[in-house]
């Protein structure tokens, strides 16, 4: 997985979901739906689903970042992270997979015929 930088998590209003724009390292753009965010021991993460022009990505697959807000100043803009060390990744991946465990993956990935 190459490295990504990312935009703002921002509300996409005409379906109402939360979507993140994030800059690949060939400085192309990709949206990414937001799975989940979610907690490992005292670090929080983001899963997204990157969307293709027409609709979800057929490849199904899920990439995972560090997730911080500001508590100081809850209007602040969310930062996004890569992250770097397989131990952590590979904890967080497994933290995503139990998520995935205890939701069925149909109910968050919308209907392409809706």
């Amino acid at each position: 997985m190459s490295k990504k930088k990312s935009d703002p998590v921002r509300q996409q209003t005409a379906e109402e979901e939360m979507t993140v724009t994030l800059t690949l390292d060939d400085g192309s753009d990709i949206d990414c739906a937001v799975v989940t965010i979610f907690s490992v021991g005292d670090k929080d993460y983001i899963a997204l689903l990157p969307l293709t022009e027409n609709d979800i990505s057929g490849e199904g697959e899920v990439w995972i970042y560090g997730y911080s807000e500001n508590p100081d100043d809850p209007n602040e803009e969310p930062v996004l992270t890569y992250i770097d060390d397989d131990a952590e990744y590979d904890m967080a991946s497994d933290a995503f997979d139990e998520f995935l465990d205890s939701v069925e993956f149909d109910e968050l990935v919308p209907d392409s015929d809706q």
